[in-house]
């Protein structure tokens, strides 16, 4: 496993990768989302920044071009769009995943969004589905953007995706704040899928929260 800047993420090994893009901005909003004292329309707006940032690291060298001619006002030109044939998948895990992707389909040309909703057992700390709008089945040749803030549902859902037919190549996972427990079972049960994260912190307490982490996202996201 590595945890790499972008600048090293693209010359990484085939391995497992967690990216903390080193931009001002994803900081910015970082420090935003983990002070106790933001309220919840600061936190959720931040919230949505950051994701889009993340989703546009996330994607710079995973979005397929197209080469075309237009028009100009002064001449013809020749360029390079994003092909719009398969658009890239959201999937936000409910309810604090909305949240983080709230923005990304506004950098994308084209986005489907496919929600999944799941809740974590504060006892046993396992997920539980109440919510899945998956596709039948993933296209062979989609990206796919899983959208998890704290990690706390992720391996679960990669599995639901999984049995829709996408490949670890097809996933991407874009969460606010990630810790190594997570992390470590990813790496494990799935060789090769890549993080982006805004921060990377070191703890998680006893009820599963990541210390120093920025509390329930969902609850501070929403207000209830």
């Amino acid at each position: 496993m590595e945890i790499c800047n972008h600048d090293l993420a693209v010359n990484a090994m085939n391995g497992f990768k967690v990216v903390v893009p080193p931009h001002p901005l994803i900081s910015h909003w970082v420090s935003v989302i983990r002070d106790q004292s933001t309220p919840t329309h600061s936190f959720r707006s931040a919230m949505g920044e950051l994701g889009r940032l993340l989703a546009y690291e996330a994607t710079r060298d995973w979005l397929p071009t197209v080469p075309r001619k237009v028009q100009t006002p002064m001449g013809t030109a020749v360029v390079d769009s994003v092909d719009p044939v398969e658009p890239i998948m959201i999937v936000p895990i409910l309810r604090a995943g909305l949240a983080l992707a709230e923005l990304m389909a506004s950098i994308f040309p084209s986005t489907a969004t496919f929600h999944l909703g799941m809740a974590r057992n504060e006892t046993t700390l396992q997920p539980s589905v109440y919510l899945n709008k998956l596709p039948v089945s993933f296209p062979k040749e989609c990206n796919i953007l899983l959208v998890d803030p704290m990690l706390a549902t992720v391996v679960a859902a990669v599995d639901l995706l999984k049995e829709r037919g996408a490949e670890i190549s097809q996933i991407r996972i874009i969460c606010a704040v990630a810790a190594p427990p997570a992390i470590k079972k990813l790496n494990e049960r799935f060789p090769g899928i890549c993080v982006y994260t805004g921060a990377m912190d070191q703890t998680v307490n006893e009820k599963g929260f990541i210390v120093p982490g920025l509390g329930d996202a969902g609850d501070r996201s929403y207000g209830t």
